[in-house]
């Protein structure tokens, strides 16, 4: 059932243990948080639990006990659009199209990127911790109304 009710959803992934402070304001407002992987510590979710409800799937860098509890990945329905959410979409195990999936979110690149693969919509946040190389630092929104997902990445000063 689509829902013409505006969500608006804040996409980070990679932080490896640093929220920094630009990726709390960017997020700001949002109505839910998806991390996808490699949070690095639990405080981390904490802090975003603060600013909205979160769900975080565990990244290949999650390896302390205290990891063991979140997912590896997870697929979720929110304003009647499905979202399969994990850290590496080179480990994607089956066709999201063909699953009735609209929207891959995966991380683990550092890469912000956005695409339509076969009608789904994969969202790669980039790394929103450490920078890596000369890749920037980011995050992403993901808007869902009326069963149509819209994102977009925001490149943070950092």
């Amino acid at each position: 059932m689509k829902n013409d009710t505006l969500l608006r959803i804040g996409l980070i992934s990679d932080t490896h243990g640093l929220l920094r402070p630009q990726a709390v304001a960017a997020l700001q407002g949002v109505d839910h948080i998806i991390h996808a992987g490699d949070i690095g510590t639990p405080r981390i979710l904490e802090q975003l639990g603060q600013i909205a409800p979160v769900m975080a799937v565990r990244g290949n860098n999650d390896q302390a006990p205290w990891a063991s509890e979140i997912p590896v990945s997870q697929t979720v329905k929110m304003n009647g659009v499905a979202i399969h959410v994990l850290h590496d979409v080179h480990e994607l195990a089956f066709d999201p199209a063909a699953s009735g999936v609209q929207v891959v979110i995966a991380g683990h690149s550092h890469k912000p990127a956005i695409d339509i693969r076969n009608g789904v919509l994969f969202i790669n946040p980039g790394s929103a911790g450490p920078r890596r190389f000369k890749l920037p630092v980011s995050v992403a929104t993901l808007d869902l109304c009326g069963g149509m997902p819209d994102a977009q990445i925001r490149i943070l000063e950092a």
